[in-house]
């Protein structure tokens, strides 16, 4: 048999691979690639950032840098230490010697239920501050005492302090607007030199003197401010002091402790709120700061009862419920008592706006200006606004707020008689 012909082998090859020249193409370029780069890693994972970020900043800030903690080597230094069970009859104490890393020694017993030790003298103190005195409603010889001096001068002559008897009564007394830190304390007055000029409180006043003939003496034209932390709280000895706003506020130490020891002699606050209704900046300051005053646990604000001597044995008996104030908020009239009796008044209906619309004597809206044209006893604003964006601004609804805030200040002035005269003597 012949070999064939070397030459015509090639020849071939060489027509196939002629034939084929695109496959042959395409194998060297892949076997090319592979040894370029069959050593190289042709993608990067991404790796994702620890979660501690979260929405709305989280553990850690937008753009805040975080470094891993570095580690730190322990030296172990061994030491024994005794474990040892607790006794009982069946199982005696058993020892059990060990290796710790640290130097160590301590029982099981004293880790299971680790001795109480009462605090230090100084511990304690450090903890809490010294609790308040009490104002419980067991009223001794020493209270009566400290009370009827303190009130002794608001009332003349004799008088139960209850039913339309105090009509033929005589009165006399000065009012205080409270000034506290923070707040608008003069939001429903005009102050200028100190002294109370026109508004809430003086237009009141001016009321209770006409409609009284003067038996009820208010010194309406002395109506002055008096700061929380003086002592002349205690040296003028007024039955109450008007204290209103429309914010927050925060009272001082030194206001917290005077008005303590004021409401505990026999004086009253009235807190009367120039935001009508429940759950202002006002409502939730005042009666956050009245329960520093009087602090006892189980004391807190009450709504009077409808057969409170306020509506009952006023001095204007008629009124005998809570009269709508402005906008027609009718909220309860709510008071912090001591010895039975209120200590402190709040009314959330902003009655001081309602004052604010001054009164003839025979209960007519005083529209009256003086010689520059300025009016004197209303403020214009509210008056030109109502039934606008100040709602039941009419001389009925008016006259009926004042009517009431009378019988606040009669009883305020009378409250303490009956408990006077009938507590232990010294």
């Amino acid at each position: 048999m012949a070999l064939p012909d070397p030459s015509a082998l090639a020849k071939k090859l060489i027509d196939k691979i002629n034939n084929s020249r695109f496959f042959t193409v395409s194998l060297g370029l892949h076997i090319l690639l592979i040894l370029i780069f069959g050593g190289t890693v042709m993608y990067q994972a991404i790796q994702e950032p620890p979660d501690f970020e979260g929405e709305g900043g989280g553990f850690v800030a937008q753009g805040e840098a975080v470094s891993a903690p570095q580690p730190t080597q322990m030296q172990p230094q061994p030491t024994n230490f005794t474990v040892t069970a607790p006794t009982t009859q069946s199982n005696p104490t058993t020892a059990i010697t060990a290796m710790t890393a640290t130097p160590l020694d301590f029982t099981m017993q004293s880790v299971i239920a680790p001795p109480i030790t009462a605090p230090t003298t100084m511990d304690a103190a450090s903890v809490a501050p010294a609790p308040a005195p009490s104002m419980g409603s067991g009223m001794t010889g020493a209270d009566a005492a400290a009370i009827g001096s303190f009130t002794q001068g608001w009332g003349k002559g004799k008088g139960s302090g209850t039913g339309t008897g105090v009509r033929k009564r005589e009165f006399e007394f000065v009012a205080f607007l409270a000034r506290y830190e923070g707040g608008n304390w003069n939001s429903t007055v005009q102050v200028r030199n100190n002294e109370v000029t026109s508004g809430s409180l003086p237009n009141l006043l001016y009321y209770i003197s006409k409609v009284s003939a003067n038996k009820i003496k208010t010194n309406e034209r002395n109506v002055k401010v008096i700061r929380l932390d003086s002592d002349e709280l205690f040296t003028a000895k007024p039955p109450f002091i008007f204290l209103t706003g429309s914010r927050d506020f925060k009272l001082s130490e030194k206001e917290v402790e005077n008005l303590r020891k004021y409401v505990r002699m026999g004086g009253a606050i009235w807190g009367d709120s120039s935001v009508p209704g429940l759950r202002s900046r006002f409502d939730i300051a005042f009666k956050r700061e009245m329960k520093r005053v009087i602090p006892d646990v189980d004391k807190n604000f009450e709504a009077l009862p409808p057969n409170h001597p306020i509506y009952t044995k006023g001095y204007f008996p008629e009124v005998n419920t809570v009269p709508p104030g402005l906008n027609y908020y009718a909220e309860p009239v709510y008071a912090l008592k001591i010895f039975d009796e209120v200590a402190i008044i709040y009314t959330a209906n902003d009655y001081g706006d309602m004052l604010q619309i001054g009164l003839t004597p025979d209960g007519k809206i005083d529209l009256g200006r003086n010689a520059s044209g300025t009016s004197m006893f209303t403020n214009v604003s509210i008056w030109q606004n109502r039934d606008i964006y100040m709602n039941n601004i009419s001389e009925e609804s008016v006259k009926r707020s004042y009517e009431f805030a009378i019988n606040v200040v009669v009883h305020l002035l009378t409250r303490w008689e009956n408990k006077v005269r009938s507590a232990p003597r010294l």
